[in-house]
């Protein structure tokens, strides 16, 4: 799989983050617990309260290895979230629904295949089957580990931009798999049964880590999607989804247990006034405490209009990544 990308492009790369494909895996890692073993402590945790009937809607659409319908995966990005993701999914296009369940429909058998044939037939009921259950299961099986998720997505993303400006794209992408290398200016994918050359010229190429999928990597090369190249994300341990509680502890060693709950914390833009009401600190001692963050390059400050805001840098991320 060679996507192509124009030379002098310098925004043909960029990253996002999938909700839609952490649960597909997640549905996967249900089916096949053996298959996925840095996902058995979220296992443990998880199985008991995964709702069946949901489960098992999700379940028809996602086996347990292949083709998924390329609608529940089509928008990474950094700002979509989980509840508007079910909402895009019960206004998929009519035509875009019917060729992707299509595609299911034909690597299905006996009782799947009739259940999709039904939902086949009746898109309007199964667009809102799909889209309550895709949020039932998120609610049951992500949304509790989703700050952990989501701290180790961003921990990569800021790892890989990082080695873009040290050894440039083609470096990079030769670090992302052991299937994906860089080839005459293209992102080449060794996959097991299809070929195809992906012109993304004027479109561009998303990569979008994943800490669910860590099996191999999966790519959308069909319309409207833009093309996309889904890989595991780096420093994903079986420990993954302990609870925040350790890692604040770990982090705490290190820098204070003041300065690491505003590292944990500052994976989203916060006020100096923010960040002291979450710690439950004095106005100068966030004030202080960020200062300290700053000046050892974790955090970074930016004036938006009469505020200003405080967020993890690139080495902020790896540092909590790498803990986690």
């Amino acid at each position: 799989m060679d996507f192509r990308l124009a030379p002098d492009d310098l925004t043909a790369i960029r990253f996002g983050v999938s909700p839609g494909h952490e649960l597909c895996h997640a549905v996967r890692a249900l089916h096949r617990p053996d298959s996925y073993p840095l996902q058995w402590g979220w296992l443990r945790s998880t199985r008991g309260t995964i709702p069946r009937e949901d489960f098992e809607v999700l379940a028809l659409l996602i086996r347990e290895d292949g083709y998924f319908p390329d609608f529940l995966t089509t928008t990474p990005t950094w700002e979509l979230t989980p509840e508007a993701e079910s909402e895009r999914l019960r206004d998929i296009d009519d035509a875009r629904f019917d060729v992707d369940m299509t595609k299911v429909l034909v690597r299905s058998e006996g009782a799947n295949r009739d259940a999709v044939q039904r939902m086949l037939d009746h898109p309007d009921r199964a667009r809102t089957m799909i889209a309550d259950a895709w949020l039932s299961l998120w609610n049951a099986a992500l949304a509790p580990v989703w700050p952990q998720l989501e701290r180790l997505l961003r921990a990569d993303i800021a790892v890989r931009t990082r080695r873009i400006a040290e050894s440039g794209i083609g470096g990079m992408i030769a670090t992302l798999h052991d299937r994906v290398d860089w080839a005459d200016g293209a992102v080449r994918v060794t996959m097991r049964i299809w070929s195809e050359i992906v012109d993304c010229r004027g479109s561009g190429l998303v990569l979008v880590p994943s800490v669910m999928g860590t099996t191999g990597c999966n790519v959308l090369t069909e319309p409207p999607a833009q093309p996309t190249l889904f890989y595991p994300a780096q420093g994903v341990t079986a420990t993954w989804a302990r609870d925040p509680a350790d890692v604040v502890d770990v982090l705490g060693a290190l820098l204070g247990p003041a300065r690491a709950r505003i590292l944990l914390d500052a994976h989203e833009p916060r006020t100096t006034s923010q960040v002291a009401t979450d710690t439950a600190l004095a106005l100068s001692t966030a004030s202080h405490h960020l200062t300290v963050l700053r000046d050892a390059g974790l955090v970074a400050s930016a004036r938006d209009g009469a505020r200003v805001l405080h967020r993890r840098t690139p080495l902020g991320e790896a540092m909590v990544g790498a803990v986690l």
